[in-house]
């Protein structure tokens, strides 16, 4: 692993649990609810996919997750488009809009870890692993193209950074950016 990496995501981790503890003046907790399977994978109290995104899903495109963004990569947004949410797909998504580039948030919504890894595992093969990142979620992975996927009760996170450029944010990589950003995510998810 990066020695930048290790550093970025002990770091970002750190910044962005205080951040959410502290926004609006109110803690909110960053706790799971009790995993009750031998593999960790599964618990009868977290959301199903349903005919709306869920609180968690949601909250990726809400301020909170925009001032924790924007904090980790040091850079405001100048937009985020209308959240988009797929029914059929249990697919919720937005875009933060920056003057050179955006970066799309995807949340999929499933209802069993045996859904959830498999989705999982069907995003890791299409776009292919270059590193495991331990810490965050319940399983996450840098992508070949740069982008962070990561798991966490029954939902799969998706952070695209392909549409920023290489100098997208300084002294970090685009990885690093998908990093930062999945950190904040999952730093706020709280009943996902």
């Amino acid at each position: 692993m990066r020695k930048s990496l290790v550093v970025s995501l002990a770091f970002v981790a750190v910044a962005s649990l205080a951040a959410c503890g502290s926004s609006a003046g109110k803690a909110v907790s960053t706790t799971t609810p009790p995993i009750t399977s031998a593999n960790q994978l599964s618990s009868p109290l977290w959301d199903k996919a349903g005919p709306t995104p869920s609180k968690s899903a949601k909250m990726v495109c809400q301020k909170e997750a925009r001032d924790d963004i924007a904090a980790n990569l040091g850079i405001k947004q100048t937009s985020v488009t209308n959240p988009t949410w797929v029914k059929a797909q249990h697919l919720y998504s937005c875009t933060y809009v920056y003057p050179k580039g955006k970066i799309t948030l995807h949340v999929k919504e499933l209802s069993s870890e045996k859904e959830t890894t498999a989705y999982f595992e069907s995003v890791k093969k299409k776009y292919g692993l270059t590193q495991q990142l331990n810490g965050l979620g319940q399983g996450a992975w840098i992508l070949k193209n740069n982008d962070v996927v990561a798991r966490k009760d029954y939902k799969v996170l998706l952070v695209d950074v392909t549409k920023i450029p290489a100098n997208f944010a300084p002294a970090m990589t685009r990885s690093d950016v998908a990093l930062n950003v999945g950190v904040a995510i999952m730093g706020c998810w709280t009943g996902a």
